[in-house]
């Protein structure tokens, strides 16, 4: 059985080559995706009133800086490529590694294909609709498209990325201004909620979203081996953390303030709404048409990266041998895109049945995603007592109650995306508990074959 990607102990390998401006352009360009044009209008609907609103993105960005300074020890002492992997790998050993890999394959990152699939088809129907079924019929296009183009070969190079990237930040800077200075405030808006249990899930259900807007800095783990000093990445980790959060309040505040809260929880299209409110329909537009392009950037790149994962466990596992082979024409791995994208077009076969797309795909990635950012939490604690003599550049401050913080953050986030949201949950669940019986015939047949 070859070694596990992410755990070779071989000299051979990534070169540091990245230096700090590097990491936070690539950090933030990867959160300041395509959620925070779709979210805000499910958060607004959890929300209060328009302090509740903001209060929630702000406690987002405190949840993701505690998170990062965990973050930051792990990558810091522990610099590798399999990031995630690598660390869980390492603090519990192969089995637990195994489901987080098969949980990428089936629901992280699929299920963020479908995700990223599904804002495409929203915003890209406000340009030019297909009827009832608009958003899901341009996501499964895009699945199918993309998967087509990686399969070929021709996918984005690192310009038109890093193009993309930049006009989603430009795009959430021009909301910033459009909201702030070009339109007139809307009014208030309070809305009661239930109190006791039933305000604790609503805001529950919000955080829920939030996070998952803030999601994707944790990649900052996957490029710790190629950064130039060991330190930086726990700088970038922290500065971009700040970054986001500045972005994030304030373009909230745009939409709340232009729109009014109802207005915000009313629209599938936030963005577009409030661009039409400051320029007319041609700001929607065009609006609708660069979120378009970034989510199909952001999916792109989900969908590149993700076969990799595949790819990765076909080389690893005999049972997946199929999935471990590369296409000399195209220079691909062919058989894990098209394995990626017949799961990615089922899950956007579900959302559609549940006629709740989007909410449907951060329901059935939600808990699973929590699972394991809580095993990754805990592992600061489980490798400093296995490993205490081990050189850490970066020690997570006021250890451990930052990292136990954080893991009963997780705790709360992963009882709330089962408990509180909807079917889509559970059949994420399901599906990473499928993973338990493959396992053990992923170990039966190496066992046999060596």
């Amino acid at each position: 059985m070859s070694t596990p990607e992410g755990t070779s102990s071989k000299a051979s390998g990534p070169q540091p080559s990245l230096g700090l401006k590097d990491a936070v352009g690539m950090i933030v360009g990867i959160v300041v995706g395509a959620g925070i044009f779709r979210t805000p209008s499910l958060v607004a609907t959890n929300a209060g009133n328009e302090f509740a609103f903001l209060s929630l993105w702000l406690v987002g960005g405190l949840v993701s800086l505690i998170g990062a300074l965990c973050y930051a020890e792990l990558t810091s002492t522990y610099p590798n490529t399999g990031g995630d992997y690598h660390y869980l790998g390492r603090a519990y050993g192969r089995p637990l590694s195994f489901l987080f890999v098969w949980s990428r394959i089936t629901v992280i990152q699929t299920g963020s294909v479908a995700l990223l699939a599904f804002v495409f088809g929203d915003y890209a129907s406000q340009l030019v609709s297909l009827g009832e079924f608009s958003p899901s019929i341009y996501a499964a296009l895009a699945v199918v498209g993309l998967t087509g183009l990686n399969i070929l070969g021709v996918h984005q190079g690192t310009l038109t990325q890093n193009v993309l990237t930049t006009a989603g930040v430009l795009s959430v800077l021009l909301l910033i201004g459009a909201g702030l200075l070009l339109v007139n405030p809307a009014s208030a808006t309070v809305s009661s909620h239930p109190s006791g249990s039933s305000a604790l899930q609503t805001i529950s259900l919000a955080m829920v979203f939030v996070l998952l807007t803030y999601g994707g800095w944790n990649e900052a783990a996957y490029i710790s081996a190629e950064m130039k000093g060991r330190r930086e990445v726990a700088r970038a980790l922290l500065l971009s953390i700040g970054i986001v959060t500045a972005l994030y309040l304030l373009v909230n505040w745009a939409y709340v303030r232009g729109l009014g809260l109802d207005g915000v929880a009313g629209s599938g299209v936030v963005a577009a709404d409030l661009m039409e409110r400051a320029a007319g329909l041609p700001g929607a537009k065009f609006v609708s048409l660069v979120v378009s392009l970034s989510a199909l950037s952001s999916a792109n790149a989900t969908v590149f990266t993700g076969a990799r994962t595949n790819y990765a466990l076909g080389r690893d596992f005999r049972l997946f041998k199929f999935l471990g082979q590369w296409a000399r024409e195209g220079n691909t791995p062919t058989n894990a895109l098209l394995v990626q994208g017949a799961i990615s077009l089922s899950l956007i076969l579900i959302g559609t049945l549940t006629r709740k797309g989007f909410e449907t795909m951060v329901e059935y990635t939600a808990p699973v995603f929590w699972f394991f950012f809580l095993m990754v939490g805990a592992s600061v604690i489980v490798l400093r007592i296995r490993e205490p003599s081990v050189s850490r550049p970066f020690r997570t401050p006021l250890y451990p109650l930052t990292p136990l913080v954080f893991c009963a953050t997780c705790i709360f986030m992963l009882q709330a995306s089962i408990v509180y949201t909807g079917i889509g949950a559970l059949i994420g669940v399901a599906v990473l508990l499928a993973g338990l019986p493959v396992l053990w015939f992923a170990y039966t047949s190496n066992r046999a074959s060596s």
